[in-house]
């Protein structure tokens, strides 16, 4: 569910992609679709996926022209087969066209990230380990692109900077190292990154909700785990996972791991809009 202020935020991010791919006019439609035309739409999926942003379509087409109708076929979440169609849309020919772009664009984008999310989650999913989005997102699509995780079945971690407490390389490199955390504010919940297990030990001395393991190898990670032992400190491993080795790495058991290619280099996923 999202805030009144989320949705808010996602009706101005809508109008102002409409305003982007628009501009004044579309001079096309304008030329050669007369003005009272009506048409059938369907919205395809021309390969296997999970689906996010049929919601996000439905809001699109209302904002183009009220008198759209929008019909969808699926639910987000919904795994489907190529060929599946998502939803059926009638209406004003250039208010559909209008909106064509824009709403493939989102769905196209959001799907792959609930996509390749679903495919991590499958993978560890006889472990522990949940999976976790990062900060690494597009530029005014973050709650958008976590809302996508989510519905992929993966879990969101900071969605910004004032959730948490996250002291990064950057952080110590500026106060020291991790000798240089004199205390932990307790306002706050907080997590401390490490690069091996001489820092993890350093880091576990003063009991942070979290520690990430940033690059460190299955060993390594085996060992911080044990380490830990039955503490209240979650272990989140970090960096370079792929789908070949985080079985492996859930196996050790860590709470969380975390993947920044859920959003920051995920491929679209193939869907199309065509007119009947």
């Amino acid at each position: 569910m999202m805030s009144c202020v989320e949705k808010k935020d996602i009706k101005s991010l809508l109008l102002s992609s409409l305003k982007e791919d628009i501009g004044c006019r579309d001079v096309t439609s304008e030329s050669f679709i007369p003005k009272e035309k009506r048409a059938i739409a369907v919205i395809l999926a021309k390969q296997d996926c999970v689906v996010c942003g049929i919601g996000i379509a439905a809001q699109i087409f209302k904002l183009s022209d009220k008198g759209v109708r929008f019909k969808p076929l699926v639910k987000d979440g919904k795994s489907v087969k190529k060929g599946v169609l998502l939803a059926r849309i009638s209406g004003n020919a250039r208010s559909i066209l209008c909106a064509e772009r824009v709403v493939l664009n989102f769905l196209t984008h959001l799907s792959g990230i609930s996509t390749i999310t679903r495919a991590y989650a499958q993978e560890v999913k006889p472990f522990k380990a949940k999976i976790l989005d990062t900060r690494k997102t597009t530029p005014g699509l973050r709650l958008l692109e976590k809302y996508a995780v989510r519905i992929g079945g993966g879990f969101n971690h900071r969605l910004a900077l004032d959730e948490m407490v996250m002291l990064k390389d950057n952080h110590l490199m500026l106060i020291g190292g991790i000798k240089g955390i004199k205390g932990l504010d307790k306002r706050f919940s907080t997590e401390i990154e490490v690069k091996n297990l001489r820092e993890f030990s350093q880091a576990f001395k003063l009991k942070p909700d979290m520690i990430m393991l940033d690059n460190m190898g299955i060993k390594a990670i085996s060992k911080a785990v044990k380490i830990r032992g039955r503490s209240r400190v979650r272990i989140e491993a970090s960096g370079s996972v792929t789908l070949k080795k985080v079985r492996r790495i859930a196996a050790t058991g860590v709470d969380f791991i975390s993947i920044g290619a859920l959003t920051h280099s995920v491929p679209s996923v193939d869907i199309s809009l065509e007119v009947l």
